[in-house]
């Protein structure tokens, strides 16, 4: 197809074959692991105390089918819980100790927007400020919005508007554009590579102002034309290997991050990678880039400029 740059050899059959396989043995995702793992822990600390799950839900005053859930990995224990499960079930401190460690990690990894953002939404973008510093090579996902690292101050304070109205949080939305903004230096650091995919909807969404969009949309321009970033669109007329689902962020080969409207899930796990890196290959595989790319771009400037009043109209 005229206008599509495909790696050299692709093989569609090969890659949806090569996710499948990884896609069957990354289903259970870490965060399930480990919520699964911590409900083992509970369940070996009750029954070496010799309790049954009915006699310790008495014991701690709760209902019996939470005993269930959360040694059955259905459910997410508090510290309070843990450290109530424990207190009734071991003297030993390094069980609590233990409990407690495995469940902070499991968070790190399942972190609430709630709780993320409870510091501000500014606080939240220097923590993705020091994760892109200490990362050599980005790849990036979106199939609904610009990248953080690609966006304008109007285009950014309409994305972050909507967290503070989502969460209910504390108003900070000056500081946080700002900050999305500062992190945007790292694009001109030469040791670095970024490789972006966007859909042809993230240029198309009406996520903010028409004319606020056509700044964001010739910011997209430009950037495609920095020297350490790839930017690839797909245009709707693309043949998908596989469905655009949720973006993610490949921090180099160390882990995923990925947005969900209730979290955002950070993935470690070898295959958990892998499954994402062949996902991105397969994106990246009907992209377009370079001049195509900023073709499909201007093409839709150039649509949203025709649905603008004329200048005469807006003067009447």
């Amino acid at each position: 197809m005229p206008g599509i740059e495909r790696s050299p050899g692709t093989n569609f059959s090969q890659v949806w074959q090569g996710v499948g396989r990884l896609s069957r043995k990354g289903r259970v995702t870490s965060v399930q692991r480990a919520r699964e793992a911590l409900g083992t822990k509970l369940r070996i600390l009750r029954t070496s105390a010799g309790l049954t799950g009915r006699e310790l839900a008495e014991r701690l005053s709760w209902p019996a089918s939470k005993i269930s859930k959360l040694e059955n990995g259905k459910q997410t224990p508090s510290e309070g819980d843990v450290i109530a499960w424990v207190s009734a079930t071991s003297d030993d401190e390094q069980d609590a100790a233990s409990a407690l460690a495995m469940l902070r990690t499991m968070e790190s990894a399942h972190a609430e927007w709630q709780r993320l953002l409870s510091g501000g939404a500014r606080h939240h973008q220097n923590t993705w400020a020091e994760m892109e510093r200490k990362s050599a090579r980005l790849r990036v996902f979106e199939p609904a919005f610009v990248p953080g690292l690609l966006q304008t101050a109007g285009y950014a304070r309409h994305r972050l508007a909507q967290a503070v109205a989502v969460f209910g949080l504390g108003d900070d939305i000056d500081d946080a554009v700002r900050a999305r903004l500062a992190r945007q230096e790292i694009l001109y650091d030469q040791r670095k590579r970024f490789h972006f995919v966007i859909t042809e909807a993230v240029l198309r969404y009406r996520l903010c102002p028409p004319a606020l969009m056509l700044a964001q949309l010739d910011r997209l321009v430009a950037a495609s034309t920095l020297p350490n970033v790839r930017l690839g669109v797909i245009p709707f007329e693309a043949p998908f290997v596989i469905a655009p689902g949720s973006g993610f962020w490949i921090f180099d080969d160390r882990q995923v991050l990925v947005e969900i409207f209730s979290a955002e899930l950070t993935l470690t796990q070898d295959q958990e990678i892998d499954l994402h890196g062949k996902v991105f290959g397969a994106m990246s595989s009907v992209a377009s880039y370079g001049a195509n790319a900023r073709a499909v771009i201007t093409g839709v400037m150039e649509d949203l400029h025709a649905g603008l009043p004329d200048d005469d109209d807006a003067d009447s």
